[in-house]
């Protein structure tokens, strides 16, 4: 009997079939077989939930990774002590060099911690009643966040109306913003464990916003903190030169600019008529091409300054398209004496300022070309 069953659990498989045995008359055993189907174990297994990391799970990984990183310091020879986070990193990158694009697709070592994301404690207790009383809302932190946030609101109104009822004016100080930013959706999700749609994140973002423009918001001003981060600064603020003044008194600016393997220097110079040479001749006759003029005139057509100035070019190495490239770099930052700085920052978010990085793709070995595969043939 035992090695029938067995034979016929194999032929049903683990997931496909189950043995129920029932009593029945004297001795007799009657064995009857309940069939499910893959469709509708895959159900129940989907009904269970996301898959949950526990602390044992957690822990084991922790032991694992430990381990890993003292066979990860012998081998580079260091000591597993004072082994960092920064050594994993540059070992990883030593002994799996990887050429992929993205960081997050090349080879990594990180603490559990890192790895898998941090989830929510058990939200009710032994009797199956919820702790929380937003707990059926779905949103508990959310919906919690938010009756949070209109309190502070109503404390700052309420302060407001003690003010004016001693007759004491509001302390209106002005809000400086610049330099921050208020959460992203995505960061708020991680604070609060919860996934938000659009409209919930932007409710709560015009709530915030409310909040900091009421005159007395600086009363709950390390509350607005906690949901605001500081812009790190990208890039220096770069100095401008001011403008030079020739034997005539014409005043005039210089600019160096680089495209490919192009490299140019221009003079430009005020009160001018838009006469343009580059290596001692006109314009019209280096640059046949009408698509490289209009490169090159394009800083001065983005500022309205078209025959205002004249532009005195110097430029050397690569082709007609990359020397374009780069005589409208370095005219542009010339002509950043010649404006004010807001136009300066219109000429940066305009991408007039930034060096194009883009250069030929190098051919791979095995193929026709840096993209282009050989020809396949059968036969």
């Amino acid at each position: 009997m035992a090695a029938a069953i067995r034979r016929l659990l194999r032929a049903g498989g683990r997931r496909g079939a189950a043995l129920v045995a029932a009593a029945g008359g004297t001795g007799s055993q009657t064995l009857r077989l309940i069939y499910t189907t893959t469709a509708a174990w895959k159900k129940n297994v989907a009904a269970s939930g996301p898959e949950k990391y526990t602390e044992a799970f957690i822990k084991k990984q922790i032991e694992e990774f430990n381990l890993g990183k003292r066979h990860l310091a012998n081998m580079m020879g260091e000591d597993p002590e004072t082994f960092t986070q920064e050594d994993i990193d540059r070992a990883i990158a030593y002994l799996f060099p990887s050429g992929l694009f993205d960081k997050r697709a090349r080879p990594m070592m990180k603490h559990p911690t890192e790895i898998f994301p941090e989830q929510r404690k058990i939200q009710w207790g032994e009797d199956g009643r919820p702790f929380h009383f937003l707990f059926y809302t779905g949103k508990q932190s959310y919906y919690s966040l938010m009756h949070d946030t209109y309190e502070k609101l109503l404390n700052v109104q309420k302060h407001q109306d003690q003010l004016a009822a001693q007759d004491l004016p509001p302390q209106k100080e002005k809000k400086n913003l610049v330099g921050s930013r208020w959460l992203t959706k995505t960061e708020l999700e991680e604070m609060l464990l919860e996934k938000l749609s659009d409209d919930d994140y932007s409710r709560f973002i015009q709530l915030l916003q409310k909040l900091v423009m009421m005159p007395c918001g600086n009363v709950e001003e390390n509350y607005i903190k906690k949901f605001s981060r500081e812009i790190s600064v990208q890039l220096q603020k770069v100095v401008i030169e001011p403008l030079k003044y020739d034997e005539q008194g014409v005043a005039f600016s210089t600019g160096e600019g680089g495209r490919k393997t192009s490299r140019a220097t221009v003079t430009v110079y005020d009160n001018g008529t838009g006469k343009i040479t580059v290596n001692g001749i006109d314009v019209l006759h280096y640059f046949p091409v009408l698509q490289d003029r209009e490169q090159l005139l394009f800083p001065f057509q983005f500022l309205d300054r078209v025959g205002k100035h004249d532009m005195v070019c110097t430029v050397s190495g690569g082709g007609r398209s990359s020397q374009a490239g780069a005589i409208r770099l370095a005219s542009a930052k010339a002509l950043r004496s010649f404006v004010t700085e807001k136009e300066v920052e219109f000429m940066r978010q305009a991408g007039l300022l930034t060096v194009d990085p883009r250069v030929k793709e190098r051919k791979k070995p095995g193929q026709e070309g840096a993209r282009r595969k050989f020809t396949w043939k059968k036969r």
